[in-house]
Order: structure tokens, then C-alpha cells, then sequence
């Protein structure tokens, strides 16, 4: 009997290993070529507040402003304006309280199929375009492709990812600033302080379905042991960080959709940029793009290949690569 056991044992650590091989296989064949920094030609420019065609700017030129926001957006005409209005309530009052401060907005509109562009714009007529400017994309890139190109047209020393849900409360942008600040000093200049939402996970528990939760853990344990270590909450969409980490982390990203969060703080990590983990206020908010199941899903398939296309050289990463 002891005898079939370790065979039955020994039969599974072999089936384990080719399955580990052969998911390595797939992964290093199927693995895409880092996403092009390419814009469409109509992505080069945005439409200031008097209907004029103006060029973007990039990451690489010399930062303008004190704080550039970037806001992802997809099919967001009814949430968007709820967001906006808290955002720049803050910023206008915090300019008010400080001339010396200065910032701008990018939404970007990830291909949307509703008026999020047009919803969006109003903004930038009521403040101008030095402070709001829309990006409307040709295509959808998925939300990580979204922010890259927000990131890749900024003029920010600090630029912040906030979703256009604003399930983040704004003015919590100051508690990632002090995170930001107490890194120093900076390697390089690159630094990241992520929102998280960790202190609210039993809150949350209480309110999700078994099953719900069982993807919350799952996904959670499958971030730690794959790719990402130390970090509770890599995706909550509240991120700051320094133009020089922007530019480090961005130009290297590969994943565009939901686990874009994992991968560019597998990047910092890799390139040893510091990290703070911050606590920020936080609801749900209804009309969330992401579908439990088969969004967990391909996210978990994600992690996996994004460790094993590391590990097995089929994506390598690279100090910088400019936009064209």
C-alpha cells in the first residue's frame, strides 16, 4: 500500500511538473511584443476649450505643473461629472490657497461608444485647457492602456491615477503626497505611493457573496506568490507617482486591461523604485466595467503569465522607450 502511495505521489509531482512546463510553453509562444507606443495620428493633438487643435506634449519634455490627474475613462458620461466635480473643487481651492500651486486633468476617453468625450469637454470650456484637456483614443486600449497614454501626455512632477467613478474621495491625494515625501530620498527621482483599501477588507467581506470572496483571497494569494510582494492592494485605482517612475514604469508595461496594476508594481520592484502602501477613504460605486467571474478569471491567467513571460525571457524589460 506504501508502495502505491509513492508511486501515485511520485506520478503526480511528474504530471505537476510537465503541466508547469507545458503552461510555460504556452506562455513564452503566445507571449505578445510589448504594446507599441504608438499614437493614431489623431491622438497626437487634444481640442482646447476655443475648438482649436493643439499637440500633445510628453512625458520625456520638462514637467510644467506641480500635479497632473489622469482619468482613465470608458462608457462614463454619468459617473464621470460626480468625479470631476470633487476633483476639481479641491484643486481650485487648493490653487486658491496656494497660487504656487499648479496642475491639469487628462481625461481619457478609452473609445467610448457614449458622450463621455462630449461629457468631458464641458469641463475644459468651464476651466480652460491649460487645467482640463480630453484625450479621446481611436480604439480601446483597455484601461492600463488608457492611463499610459493620460501618463505619456502629462506635464506633471507628480502625476495621479484617480478612476472616474470617484470611489476615492480626492482630497485623500494629500495622504499619497506625504507617503510620496516620506520615501525620501528618491533613487533617481522614482518613488510610487499607491491608495489602498486593505484596512477595508472585512468590511467589504461582510457585504460580498462566499464566492465573491473566495476570488477576492484567491486573486490576493496569487498577486503575493506570483508577482508582487508586500503590497495588500495593488488595485485600487488611486496612484501617485513621480514623472521619473512614470516614465521607468509605463515604458515597460505589456499588460493593458484589468491586471496592468500588477505588472507595473512588478516593474518597480524589479527596478527597485520605493513603494508606500497608503490607506485612503473608499465606496462602491455601481456601474463597475468589471464582470466577477471571468474578469477574475482572465486577471488570475494574467498573474500567471505575466511571472512566467518574466521568467522564461519571452518579455524582458527595458530602461526606457519613447512614444511616437
Amino acid at each position: 500500500m506504501a508502495a502505491l502511495l509513492l508511486q501515485l505521489a511520485g506520478l503526480g509531482a511528474v504530471l505537476v511538473a510537465a503541466a508547469l512546463v507545458l503552461i510555460s510553453i504556452v506562455a513564452f509562444i503566445t507571449a505578445t511584443k510589448m504594446s507599441p507606443l504608438h499614437r493614431h495620428e489623431e491622438e497626437k493633438f487634444f481640442v482646447n476649450a476655443k475648438g482649436q487643435k493643439e499637440t500633445l506634449p510628453s512625458i520625456w519634455d520638462s514637467p510644467t505643473k506641480q500635479l497632473s490627474v489622469v482619468v482613465p475613462s470608458y462608457n462614463e458620461e454619468e459617473r464621470l461629472p460626480v468625479m470631476m466635480d470633487e476633483a476639481l473643487d479641491y484643486l481650485e481651492k487648493r490653487q486658491k490657497h496656494d497660487p504656487t500651486f499648479t496642475y491639469e486633468v487628462i481625461v481619457v476617453d478609452d473609445g467610448s461608444k457614449d458622450q463621455t468625450s462630449k461629457v468631458a469637454f464641458k469641463y475644459c470650456q468651464k476651466y480652460g485647457s491649460d487645467k482640463v484637456r480630453v484625450l479621446t483614443l481611436m480604439k480601446n486600449r483597455g484601461k492600463g492602456g488608457a492611463i499610459r497614454m493620460g501618463v505619456f501626455s502629462s506635464r506633471g512632477r507628480k502625476i495621479l491615477m484617480a478612476d472616474a467613478d470617484g470611489a476615492t474621495k480626492f482630497p485623500d491625494v494629500e495622504k499619497l503626497e506625504k507617503g510620496l515625501n516620506d520615501l525620501q530620498p528618491w533613487p533617481d527621482q522614482m518613488a510610487i505611493a499607491c491608495g489602498s483599501r486593505a484596512h477595508l477588507e472585512k468590511e467589504s467581506i461582510a457585504k460580498r457573496s462566499y464566492f465573491r470572496t473566495l476570488l477576492m483571497y484567491g486573486f490576493h494569494f496569487l498577486v503575493r506568490f506570483l508577482c508582487v510582494k508586500g503590497i495588500r492592494d495593488t488595485q485600487c485605482g488611486f496612484k501617485l507617482l513621480t514623472r521619473e517612475a512614470a516614465s521607468r514604469t509605463f515604458s515597460s508595461l505589456h499588460i493593458e486591461r484589468w491586471a496592468f496594476d500588477v505588472e507595473l508594481l512588478y516593474i518597480a520592484q524589479y527596478f527597485k523604485i520605493p513603494i508606500a502602501e497608503i490607506a485612503v477613504n473608499w465606496t462602491e460605486i455601481e456601474g463597475s466595467k468589471l464582470v466577477p467571474f471571468w474578469s477574475w478569471l482572465q486577471m488570475g491567467k494574467d498573474l500567471l503569465f505575466i511571472r512566467l513571460r518574466y521568467l522564461t525571457g519571452a518579455w524582458r524589460l527595458v530602461q526606457t522607450r519613447k512614444m511616437n
